[in-house]
């Protein structure tokens, strides 16, 4: 019970910080949230094994680029342990590659792709129908953990719709 309750209220505890990140950037609260739940399941004081850093696991160079169109003066990487600062750099990053992306049926799978594997995978994997039907675009993604990121992020966007007081 108390295992049931500690997952269930940290899946909720950075709602109202992805709600502020989904609004800034327009990225859907429901992806973004999903986001978190696949890259750090909502612990923002991870590290990955490449560096990559917070509730997104964001790298710093990504951050970097995000601070400078941003203007945000003296960005450091360790603020990426910082929510708040973590989300706004992930969701910015996240939108950037679903605009690339827009020309299809879901960018969302192209731009997850995007964000586990890189660009130069996708175009890769995005030949023929896979440039603009998704489901054959994720079944052409030649990594089996990237397709299932993918399709493990996608499964789960249903289950988060924005909290009722932060879409106020």
């Amino acid at each position: 019970m108390i295992y049931w309750w500690h997952n269930n209220w940290l899946e909720r505890s950075q709602d109202k910080a992805i709600s502020l990140a989904s609004h800034r950037y327009h990225v859907p609260f429901s992806l973004i949230k999903a986001v978190v739940w696949k890259e750090s399941h909502f612990h923002p004081g991870i590290t990955g094994r490449a560096g990559e850093r917070g509730l997104m696991q964001i790298m710093p160079r990504t951050a970097s680029e995000w601070a400078q169109a941003g203007k945000v003066n003296n960005f450091q990487g360790d603020f990426l342990f910082d929510s708040q600062t973590n989300l706004y750099a992930g969701t910015w990053y996240l939108q950037k590659l679903l605009q690339r992306y827009t020309r299809t049926d879901n960018p969302a799978a192209y731009a997850l792709a995007d964000y586990n594997a890189g660009r130069s995978n996708v175009l890769k994997w995005n030949k023929g129908a896979a440039a603009t039907n998704s489901q054959v675009f994720i079944e052409q993604i030649g990594f089996p953990g990237t397709r299932r990121y993918v399709t493990s992020i996608l499964d789960r966007v249903p289950r988060y719709s924005e909290p009722p007081e932060a879409s106020n």
